[in-house]
């Protein structure tokens, strides 16, 4: 800080590392005054390998000539004042070889430099040079490590995109390898449903019985079978003993038919005593499953069941093709045992009886009327009976108890208890898989079919129940054929049947109409006998609007000796269910006037109505001025009067007013 600062030089120890010189000067120094040898040998080696230079040219560390010395910041700050452009200074002058004698003591080399004179700077490679210009130094200000120069704001976005991109291709991952996995299990879960269906040989498809064949095209229509056999699991929960009865018999028959365009559903019920002609058939073997070799020629005056239990599925598809003229083109059928797994897997069914139901075989079935939940047992015994007073019409009262049954099955299948519920709807398949045998049914048509009728309601499922005219000398049901074929020919025709509620036009009418009383030429008044109310068959309808009013006139009726067909609401030709009237009528059609007038007479107040698509039954259709009496009819002989008061022209067609019909969405209880 004074006079003793000193103004030299500083001393290279001095000096930061970065300032001092790249050569030491007291190296050159000390080399020049090494004394050389007295004498060089001579020798072939080239001057330049004796001057120390390697094979590229360069000098050795231990033998390069001593260079000026300068530093690394000197060396940029002239860098720097040359404005960062390219500099490239010329080659310093070649320097003359030291002599190889040793110089005389005391004297100075050739090329010795004083001491404190500034050396030149060395020469700059061109490469150095540039790599020097086109980085210049410049000053920075400290900055954080990893840091981007963003707002703290901005950072939080480009994380939040990088974490959005990271999921988005993780989820993308995760559902491809889902997708992949799920394919698997269904396609799998698929096969493995298919494999459990028991196929067996049962269709006819090229059968001459087909009615117009080309107006079928694109409908789909199940042959359903529920067999009585006795024998395995269906023995164990109570259908009988091999001992009662050998083999299997068709205890449920079904027709459902399915248009082209998904609008609806039929289904029409055989009685299993219906009188029939079998075909020739082959012998069926219900123990295996299998067809025998024996075969049974054609009969007629045969039972419906019966041609079952000797021919099987076969002969049974040629029957109804015949009867029906509705090409057949799948066949399922079930025992009992499978009916109840499949009632049990779904928590039963919810189903309304009018009545108790007791049973002259299997016992109290119902102990009490109204809505109740019935297991798989309740409910195949529930559409198993036959000898149930209460209703007192044989089988047609458990074709109608089961046409109940399934259309609340049918409810409780497709709601989101069973659809929504994997455990139930695994079982509810398995079961129907595990528990038939069929043909031409899978798994692609099954899907298929349930995706296509997704969109149809409840009401748009009728079941029905083919007529027939009492029983003959054997206690088969005598179909009506003509009625019968105009029924299908509807149905292939997609024509409206009783007791369907389909969506209609808005340009139809959607008012329900009683029995029509139009104006038309009345029939001159006749006289005839009374007959005995023993040989009289009728079907008792409600159109009252009060509930049970159908029942107790039946009851009434059946008390005095009438014959008691079908117990339900009025249901008109025009497809129009629980149609109300103010009077009580008695229909008929031409030639049963004596049935019509001795019904009529156990009525109070009755009218008489010619109804011609009546066929040969007579229908009772009770009004709300019914008063709940029934008399004694009129004793057998006495002459009645048969003027109808009226005549019914209201059905267009030629199909029978008095079908038994169900639909599948009437959940009223009566």
């Amino acid at each position: 800080m004074g006079d003793d600062h000193d103004s030299g030089p500083p001393s290279p120890e001095s000096r930061a590392p970065w300032e001092r010189p790249l050569a030491d000067q007291r190296y050159r120094n000390r080399r020049s005054s090494k004394p050389a040898p007295s004498a060089a040998p001579q020798s072939d080696t080239p001057a330049s390998e004796r001057r120390g230079l390697d094979r590229f040219g360069r000098f050795s560390r231990r033998d390069a000539p001593p260079s000026d010395s300068i530093s690394v910041a000197e060396l940029v700050q002239r860098v720097g004042d040359t404005g960062g452009q390219r500099v490239v200074e010329p080659p310093a002058p070649k320097r003359a070889d030291p002599p190889r004698d040793n110089p005389p003591l005391g004297s100075k080399p050739p090329n010795s430099q004083p001491p404190n004179k500034p050396l030149p700077p060395p020469p700059i490679a061109p490469a150095a040079a540039e790599w020097i210009s086109s980085d210049p130094p410049s000053s920075a200000s400290p900055r954080v490590v990893s840091e981007t120069g963003g707002s703290r704001l901005a950072l939080n976005k480009i994380r939040r995109r990088q974490r959005v991109k990271t999921i988005s291709r993780s989820a993308v991952a995760f559902l491809a390898v889902l997708s992949l996995t799920l394919t698997g299990v269904v396609w799998g879960y698929l096969r493995t449903i298919e494999g459990g269906f028991e196929q067996i040989a049962a269709l006819d498809t090229n059968s001459d019985d087909i009615v117009d064949a080309l107006g079928q095209l694109g409908d789909e229509t199940y042959l359903i079978v529920g067999t009585d056999t006795r024998a395995g699991a269906s023995g164990e929960i109570g259908a009988g003993t091999v001992e009662d009865a050998e083999g299997a018999r068709a205890d449920t028959v079904m027709l459902v038919n399915i248009p082209a365009d998904r609008s609806r559903v039929v289904a029409v019920s055989f009685p299993r005593d219906l009188d029939v002609e079998r075909p020739v058939c082959q012998g069926w073997d219900n123990n295996t499953g299998t067809y025998t070799s024996e075969s049974f020629p054609a009969a007629s005056g045969d039972k419906l069941n019966a041609t079952y239990a000797l021919g099987g599925p076969k002969c049974l598809v040629k029957v109804i093709q015949k009867l029906s003229g509705i090409k057949i083109g799948h066949f399922v059928g079930m025992d009992f045992a499978g009916f109840e797994r499949m009632v049990d897997t779904i928590g039963g069914v919810n189903i309304c009886s009018p009545v108790p139901i007791e049973d002259g075989i299997l016992g109290t079935v119902l102990p009490a009327s109204g809505n109740q939940m019935l297991d798989g047992r309740t409910a195949l015994n529930y559409v198993r009976a036959r000898h149930v007073e209460a209703e007192g019409n044989g089988d047609y009262g458990r074709i109608t108890r089961q046409q109940k049954f399934l259309s609340a099955l049918l409810r409780s299948a497709l709601s989101n208890n069973v659809l929504l519920n994997p455990g139930k709807l695994n079982g509810f398949i398995s079961a129907f898989t595990s528990d038939t045998f069929v043909e031409n049914i899978d798994t692609k048509s099954l899907v298929t079919l349930g995706r296509s009728l997704q969109n149809v309601d409840a009401g748009a499922v009728t079941f029905l129940t083919v007529p027939t005219d009492g029983t003959n000398d054997w206690g088969n049901e005598i179909p009506r054929t003509d009625e019968i074929k105009a029924l299908f020919q509807a149905i292939i025709d997609d024509e409206p049947l009783p007791g369907e509620e389909r969506a209609k036009d808005s340009d139809e009418t959607s008012t329900s109409s009683a029995p029509s009383t139009a104006t038309t030429p009345v029939p001159e008044a006749t006289l005839v006998s009374a007959m005995s109310p023993y040989n009289i068959y009728i079907d008792v309808s409600n159109a009252s609007g009060i509930s049970g009013q159908a029942a107790t006139a039946a009851d009434q009726l059946a008390a005095y000796g009438f014959q008691i067909s079908t117990i339900g609401n009025f249901s008109a030709a025009t497809g129009l269910a629980n149609v109300q009237a103010s009077a009580t009528v008695v229909r008929y059609a031409a030639g049963n006037e004596a049935e019509a007038a001795t019904v009529a007479s156990a009525i109070p107040g009755a009218l008489l109505v010619l109804t011609p698509s009546m066929g040969d039954m007579v229908e009772l259709v009770i009004g709300s001025d019914f008063g709940g009496t029934v008399v004694a009819p009129a004793y057998p002989g006495t002459s009645l009067s048969a003027e109808p008061s009226s005549v019914d022209t209201s059905a267009s067609t030629s199909l029978p007013a008095d079908i038994a019909a169900v639909n599948a969405g009437d959940t009223t209880c009566v």
